[in-house]
Formats: structure tokens, C-alpha cells, sequence
């Protein structure tokens, strides 16, 4: 208790502190931007727990967690607050993102099948068709995509069949599967960041389509960290098990993947709806290829599950009176 009542009184201390010095600065502590992102992920941890007292207590852990920011660097000759203070709003966005996603792990992560990683796969085609020769200009990244090409076919291959799912073949799809979706995220991102500032675009729509882009942003990074997080297994720790941590790793890949199978009709639809709205785009450039990406990525399984849902209404024999 008494710890927590120094620490709490510290943090109160450095808060108000902060707030003097933003006030003071001449830089914005948080741009729009930064706002529309942050109102993103606010959204989704919403959507996440639907309990407001949640996430005002993953909000006051982030902010407590946040001012470890303002600790002087290893290698910090000369410390300067301004400088600590510029980067504790992305320390704030990250630890709160962070908490939440370790918190509901089971909600966030998805359920694939293999409608997913044939939607994917397609994806990750286009992909790399509409990135150009660039990618392959660099001889690892082109042994890399040459992998993706053959997972990709793998994917599409069991989509287009009935053989049965094994534990290896869930395994390998369920992996291929966070690898893209972690691939795409990222390349969204860097492509997000990259826009200029809201405040200084000159036309109210383009701020509009920016803070967009950056509220999807703050949508989808419970899933970017959740993504890096079931890959990370991978990856060996100094201090854990390793081979233990791995082998349950991988089983929770297994179990995540489903055992049901697509119809074949409906994986052509999928592959049918793929091509032409990827190639419409390609020779349109209607919409930039990663925004097109997940538009087609989210829409597809809404469109067939809506038509599905009112086909089954329309030809579902009526019940009889008794």
C-alpha cells in the first residue's frame, strides 16, 4: 500500500508537471492525427469488452505504464524533457494497445478457415503483382515472395479441393495466414504514416480521408500486435522454454484453424469476386492497393454471409400451423 500511494503520488506529481511543459510547448502534444488514431483503438477495445469499467482501467494502466517514457535513455548524454514528451503519446497509444490485447487474447484472436486463407492468398497475389518488379529486385525479398507464391498456391489448392484438413495442413495454413495478414498490416501502416499532416492538407475531404485511414489503423492494432504475437513463438528467448513454448504455439495455430471445409462453388465465387474487383482496381487504381486490400478482405465475407442469410430466408419451407 505504501508503495502504491508513492508511486501514485509520483505519477500525479508528473502529470500535472507534463501538462505545465505541453502547455508551454510550442508543438502540438497530439495532432489530429494521433487523435484519430487513438479514437480507433479506443472504438475497438470497445467493441472488444463492452465494459467501460475495463477500459478506464486499461486506460489508467497504459497512462501509469506511458510515463516510463520520460526515464532518461541508456545512452542519453544531455537529457531534455521536450524531447521525452514528443514521443510519450506514442508510448501512451502503445502500451494501451498492448494491455488490451493481452487482456481479451481469446476475443481477438480470429477463427480462420480455409475461405480465410483463400481470400488471403489472392490477396497476397495481387499483392505482389500490383507492387511490380520492385520486390524482386532484392534477392532475399524475391526468395521470400517465391515462398509466399507457393503457400499461396497451397492455400488455394485445398480451398479448390476436398482433401482433409490434417494437423499439418491447418498448421501450415493457419501460420501462411498470420504471416500475410501481419504483412499487409504493416505495409498499411508504413503507407498510412506517410500521409501528410490533416492539419496542413488543403481541402477538408482529404483531412477527412486521412483521419479515416488512421482510425482503421487504431482498428486494427490489437490485431497487428496479436498477429506479432502468435508469430513470435517463433522467435527464441533467453530466459523461457523454449521447445515448450513453441509446441504450444504451434498447437494453438491447430486449434484456431477449422476442420469444416468450403464448397468448392463457393470458393470460386470467392476467387471470382477477387479478380474482378483486384483487377478493376489495378487498372483503375481506383483505391490504393493496401486500402483495396482490405476493403475486398472485409467485404467479401459480409456480402456472401448477407446473401447467404437472405437465400436461406427466401427458400426456407414455411412451418405449418400445428
Amino acid at each position: 500500500m505504501p508503495f502504491i500511494l508513492v508511486f501514485g503520488g509520483l505519477a500525479t506529481i508528473l502529470s500535472i508537471y507534463i501538462a505545465i511543459k505541453a502547455a508551454q510547448s510550442e508543438e502540438r502534444l497530439f495532432s489530429l492525427a494521433m487523435l484519430a488514431l487513438f479514437a480507433g483503438l479506443l472504438f475497438e477495445s470497445f467493441i472488444i469488452s463492452s465494459n467501460w469499467k475495463v477500459i478506464i482501467a486499461t486506460f489508467i494502466g497504459a497512462y501509469i505504464f506511458s510515463l516510463f517514457a520520460f526515464l532518461p535513455g541508456r545512452n542519453e548524454v544531455s537529457y531534455i524533457f521536450e524531447k521525452h514528451l514528443t514521443i510519450w503519446p506514442y508510448f501512451l497509444i502503445g502500451a494501451y494497445a498492448f494491455i488490451t490485447t493481452i487482456l481479451h487474447e481469446e476475443k481477438i484472436i480470429p477463427k480462420l478457415t480455409e475461405g480465410i486463407s483463400l481470400l488471403l492468398s489472392i490477396s497476397f497475389i495481387y499483392w505482389v503483382l500490383d507492387y511490380g518488379t520492385s520486390l524482386f529486385e532484392n534477392r532475399f525479398i524475391a526468395t521470400l515472395v517465391g515462398i509466399g507464391f507457393m503457400l499461396s498456391l497451397y492455400a488455394i489448392f485445398h480451398g479448390l479441393s476436398y482433401i482433409p484438413l490434417t494437423r499439418t495442413s491447418r498448421l501450415v495454413l493457419s501460420i501462411w495466414s498470420t504471416l500475410i495478414t501481419f504483412a499487409f498490416a504493416i505495409d498499411h501502416a508504413f503507407r498510412v504514416l506517410k500521409n501528410p499532416e490533416i492539419e496542413k492538407t488543403p481541402f477538408f475531404s482529404e483531412g477527412i480521408y486521412i483521419s479515416i485511414q488512421y482510425f482503421l489503423l487504431g482498428v486494427s492494432a490489437v490485431y497487428i500486435i496479436q498477429n506479432y504475437l502468435m508469430l513470435a513463438i517463433f522467435i527464441p528467448s533467453k530466459n523461457g522454454q523454449y521447445f515448450k513454448d513453441l509446441k504450444d504455439g504451434l498447437n494453438q495455430h491447430i486449434k484456431r484453424f477449422s476442420q469444416a471445409q468450403i464448397k468448392i462453388s463457393h470458393a470460386l465465387l470467392c476467387i471470382g469476386y477477387a479478380l474482378i474487383i483486384y483487377g478493376t482496381n489495378h487498372h483503375f487504381k481506383l483505391l490504393p492497393r493496401h486500402t483495396m486490400i482490405w476493403f475486398v478482405v472485409i467485404s467479401f465475407p459480409l456480402i456472401f454471409n448477407g446473401l447467404s442469410s437472405v437465400i436461406q430466408r427466401l427458400f426456407r419451407p414455411k412451418q405449418s400451423g400445428l
